[in-house]
């Protein structure tokens, strides 16, 4: 080890022995937020990406020159980040473009499409915000959960199209929630190397799952599909919790008309969630709570999304929360399959019957149709 520090400190004191001619620093600066905390300032959030430092020399508003302010330091270090307060007058419902010319003079840019007030931490704003997140996630999981009762007159057959339904909807929704997570890599500096790092921690919460749940298994049939519907939940809460981070998104930077059309959309999206959360235990008779819980679960991680990127929204969060439902749901849509098989196998019935895959188109179909109502 301490020859391997050694030669390390070789490499970096001497440049591995080749000479570096002087070229212009390679500089890349990514805006990850632009707050209007008050009528008179804009508050632009910047994140060096580039190996080298980056040292903002002037600010334009519009194409013109204007005063600023620079916390940390106006030299802004690899990986490192800075806060730009630029005070302006700015007049509500007017589009704004903000350029960053560093001391090399490239020009950096954020734009304001609609310039208004950004919502300040409060008590008013937090239940509100709060309120949202109830409608988009708590109460449409909760009225899916209420199909239950009807649901368990089914027979053997319903009960497994049911299942394969379920597996239609997660199937659309890890291929939802994994082009979220890299879309929203695609915002981040390259030094983070958004894609992959979706990919493995998309790949790694799967790996995790799938090991963590070995030990808890008892081998009790009732135990494993009340623990499948959990896991089905928790795979839905973080899809969920996208969906709030895209509304509180939405309502901070002041399209408040494309708010309200998400949260329309997503309510009436969610509402088959519940459905596929009960799928599993229609054959048993849980307790009271556990539907309680399943649709805190389910549904309360979008309240959660939305105060983030109401109040202090991160790419590099969102992304990583993102990643993880992906692989969340994935190993669910491994338990429910398994399911199918057992139940296939104890009713010789082919597990790609003509009503299991009726039930997964169906899952599919209605799950797009759904999310038309919130294409933007």
């Amino acid at each position: 080890m301490l020859g391997l520090g050694v030669l390390l400190a070789f490499i970096v004191l001497n440049g591995a022995g080749i000479e570096r001619k002087e070229v212009p620093p390679v500089e890349d600066l990514t805006v990850t937020r632009v707050a209007l905390p008050t009528k008179y300032e804009f508050v632009v959030y910047v994140r060096n990406g580039g190996p080298d430092p980056v040292s903002i020399e002037q600010v334009s508003v519009n194409e013109a020159l204007w005063d600023f302010n620079v916390e940390p330091d106006a030299t802004i270090p690899h990986l490192g980040s800075a806060k730009i307060t630029i005070p302006y007058s700015w007049v509500e419902g007017e589009a704004y473009e903000i350029g960053m010319i560093s001391s090399t003079g490239v020009t950096f840019s954020a734009e304001v499409p609609v310039a208004v007030l950004t919502p300040g931490l409060s008590a008013d704003t937090f239940l509100r915000y709060a309120l949202i997140g109830f409608y988009v996630g708590l109460v449409p999981v909760s009225l899916g959960l209420l199909w239950y009762p009807f649901l368990r007159r089914l027979g053997t057959s319903g009960i497994n199209s049911i299942l394969a339904l379920t597996v239609g909807l997660l199937v659309f929704l890890v291929v939802d929630t994994l082009l979220e997570a890299l879309e929203v890599a695609g915002q981040l500096p390259g030094a983070f190397s958004g894609v992959p790092m979706v990919l493995l921690v998309a790949l790694l919460a799967l790996l995790g799952l799938m090991a963590s749940e070995r030990p808890f298994r008892r081998g009790r049939e009732q135990a494993s599909r009340l623990g499948t519907s959990y896991r089905i939940a928790l795979g839905i809460g973080l899809h969920n919790l996208g969906e709030g981070l895209a509304i509180g998104a939405a309502f901070a930077l002041g399209e408040v008309a494309l708010g309200a059309f998400l949260v329309i959309g997503f309510t009436l999206h969610n509402i088959t969630e519940g459905v596929g959360i009960a799928a599993p235990i229609l054959k048993e008779r849980p307790r009271f709570a556990h539907f309680v819980w399943l649709a805190l679960l389910g549904g309360g991680p979008a309240i959660l999304g939305t105060w983030i990127a109401g109040f202090a929204y991160s790419p590099l969060l969102s992304a990583i929360f993102l990643a993880v439902g992906a692989g969340a749901i994935l190993q669910v849509i491994y338990e429910v399959i398994r399911l199918l098989l057992k139940d296939s196998e104890r009713s010789k019935v082919p597990v790609l019957s003509g009503s299991n895959l009726g039930g997964l188109t169906a899952g599919i179909v209605i799950m797009y149709a759904t999310a038309l109502l919130v294409s933007v």
